[in-house]
């Protein structure tokens, strides 16, 4: 996934704005969606799977640190990047606090505003690479048998052979054979490698 497939999604209620900004970022090779009010970018974030976002903080129906936190409430943050005025840093932090990535101050140059779409995009890439590779792990999981899952479960929680063969009544060179079965259809080539990807998958539930 590379960040020239991430859509930047332009936020302000200004057209001259919007139009400037995505003729900037189109001609950079940057794919582009405006979006005149926060409202209405809120309406379609849920469903964007690879994007950033650029927003301008002070906005009449609603401010950019509301849209963000709006985002990160319904779980459907985007790397973001805020445009502020002169004075407004405050609020450029408060936007930080809520998940914004970056501000950049008004008046301020083209490299400077690709500089950071370039960092957000790349941001971006990332998450849909991560959670596509959480999405793999999570199948893999699912392949197993109960006995494997049983025996994984023992596994991740650091326990010796021995220990999870007397509590599952089997013998210990039987759970060698299951801890090697799913070993191979986890795609794992170590035993660190195995727990991380299931804390990761764990971890990520708990979000």
């Amino acid at each position: 996934m590379s960040t020239t497939d991430t859509v930047v999604h332009i936020v302000d209620d200004e057209e001259a704005v919007r139009n400037s900004l995505a003729f900037l970022l189109s001609g950079a090779g940057f794919a582009v969606r405006v979006h005149e009010s926060a409202t209405e970018f809120l309406a379609v974030a849920p469903d964007i799977n690879n994007g950033c976002l650029i927003t301008d903080l002070r906005m009449p129906d609603m401010s950019g640190v509301e849209l963000l936190r709006r985002l990160r409430d319904t779980d459907a943050m985007l790397p973001a990047i805020v445009i502020t005025g002169h004075g407004d840093v405050q609020m450029a932090v408060e936007a930080m606090k809520n998940g914004a990535i970056d501000f950049i101050e008004k008046p301020f140059s083209d490299d400077v505003l690709i500089e950071s779409i370039g960092r957000a995009a790349s941001r971006a890439a990332e998450r849909v690479q991560s959670g596509a590779m959480l999405e793999a792990v999570r199948q893999r999981v699912a392949s197993l048998s109960e006995r494997e899952r049983q025996v994984l479960k023992g596994v991740v929680a650091g326990q010796p052979n021995k220990t999870i063969a007397f509590e599952l009544g089997i013998s210990p060179r039987t759970v060698e054979v299951y801890r090697a079965g799913l070993m191979g259809k986890m795609q794992a080539k170590s035993l660190p490698e195995l727990v991380r990807m299931i804390m990761d998958v764990e971890i990520e539930a708990t979000k």
